[in-house]
C-alpha cells in the first residue's frame, strides 16, 4: 500500500532539489500508537514537504533519549516525564509539538478484590511501571493520603514489567495499563470488561503528557533545522488527522510497516480507535497549562532527583506556530 511519488516531489527532483533526511525514533515498537507518522510517510505527506523520513521502531532495550543523545535520531517520540528527567540530567531536550492531547494511562483492577473507588486501594498491591512512569502514581497516592511503603493502611507497590501477568496471576489487585494496549491484553486473556474496574489518570487529575515530539535545544538555533522541523511537524499532523478520520486504513498501514509480524489486524484497529481519542482536538501545539500540570504532578510525586524544579526552556512554540501559519 505504497503511494506513488507526488507531483510536488517529482517537481522538486526535476529541479535538482534533494529531499531532506529526517530520522524519527519512536518510543515503542511499530503499532497504532504511532500511526500518524506511518500514515504521513505512506500517503506521501512527508514527500510533499521535501522530506525523506526514516521511522525507527523502539523496543524494551531502546531509550529514545539515548538514541538522540548519540546522534542516532533528529527527533524522538517521548513522554514528558522522561524528557524532563533527561533534561534535568543534562540532555537539553525541547518539546516542539504535542500530537497527544490526553493521557491513556490508567489502573485496571479486578472487581473481585472489592475495589470500587480509589480509597479502596488501601492495603492492596498495585502494579506500577517505573522508569519515570511511577511519579504520576506517587502523586496520586499522595493526594489520597496513602503511603506506598506497604505499611498498614497504605499500598504495596509491585514493580510491574510491560505485561499484564501480575493481574492475570492475581499477584496484584490492579496494574498499570494503557487504554489502547495493555487493557485489551487483559480482555484478550479472557477477563470480561464487567469483571474489571478502571481508573484513568486523566480523570484523577494526575495525568502527564505523553508522546510528544522532542529535539535537542541547540539544533533549534540553526534556521535550516528549524525549517525542516516545521515541515516535519506539519506533515506529521496531517498524518495524524488522516489517521483519526480513517482509523481502519491507518491500522492497516501500521501493519504494512510491522516487520516483526507480531501485530494483528484486530488489535491494531482497536488500538487505533483508542489512540484517535487521545489525539482528537490536537493541532500539534503544546497546551502550556497541561505541560505545567505535568511538572506539578511530577513534583508532587516526589520525583527528586529526577526533576527538582519547574524547567526553563523545556518547550517551545516556534515550530508549531510556523507549521500552523502555513
Amino acid at each position: 500500500m505504497k503511494r506513488l511519488l507526488t507531483a510536488a516531489f517529482l517537481a522538486a527532483m526535476a529541479s535538482g532539489a534533494s529531499a531532506e533526511d529526517v530520522k524519527l525514533q519512536l518510543k515503542w515498537v511499530t503499532q497504532a500508537q504511532f500511526a500518524g507518522y506511518y500514515v504521513a510517510k505512506d500517503k506521501g505527506f512527508y514527500e510533499e514537504e521535501g522530506l525523506n523520513v526514516t521511522i525507527l521502531p523502539g523496543g524494551p532495550d531502546i531509550a529514545p533519549t539515548q538514541v538522540i543523545a548519540g546522534g542516532g535520531a533528529d527527533v524522538i517520540v517521548e513522554w514528558m516525564p522522561a524528557a524532563l528527567a533527561a533534561r534535568e540530567k543534562g540532555l537539553p531536550l525541547v518539546n516542539i509539538a504535542q500530537p497527544f492531547a490526553k493521557s491513556g494511562m490508567m489502573l485496571t483492577c479486578l472487581k473481585e478484590t472489592g475495589i470500587k473507588e480509589p480509597k479502596d486501594f488501601a492495603d492492596k498491591t498495585l502494579g506500577v511501571w517505573f522508569f519515570g512512569n511511577e511519579y504520576p502514581f506517587l502523586s496520586w497516592m499522595a493526594t489520597l493520603g496513602l503511603k506506598t511503603d506497604g505499611s498498614p493502611g497504605g499500598v504495596t507497590v509491585l514493580k510491574q514489567g510491560f505485561n499484564v501477568d501480575p493481574l492475570l496471576q492475581k499477584q496484584a489487585a490492579c496494574i498499570s495499563t494503557m487504554t489502547y494496549n495493555e487493557y485489551w491484553q487483559v480482555i484478550d486473556a479472557g477477563i470480561k470488561p464487567e469483571d474489571l474496574v478502571t481508573f484513568k489518570y486523566e480523570d484523577q487529575g494526575v495525568a502527564t503528557l505523553e508522546d510528544g515530539l522532542y529535539v535537542l535545544e541547540d539544533r533549534l538555533a540553526d534556521p535550516a533545522f528549524q525549517e525542516t522541523m516545521v515541515k516535519f511537524v506539519r506533515a506529521s499532523m496531517k498524518g495524524w488527522k488522516y489517521a483519526e478520520a480513517n482509523p481502519d486504513e491507518a491500522a492497516m498501514i501500521v501493519l504494512d510497516n510491522d516487520q516483526t509480524g507480531a501485530q494483528t489486524e484486530t488489535h491494531q484497529k482497536r488500538m487505533m480507535g483508542e489512540i484517535a481519542k487521545l489525539t482528537a482536538g490536537s493541532n500539534g501545539a503544546l497546551d502550556v497549562a497541561a505541560a505545567e500540570q505535568t511538572v506539578a504532578t511530577l513534583l508532587a510525586g516526589g520525583s527528586d532527583p529526577v526533576i527538582t524544579k519547574a524547567p526553563e526552556g523545556a518547550w517551545t512554540s516556534v515550530i508549531t506556530d510556523k507549521a500552523l501559519a502555513n
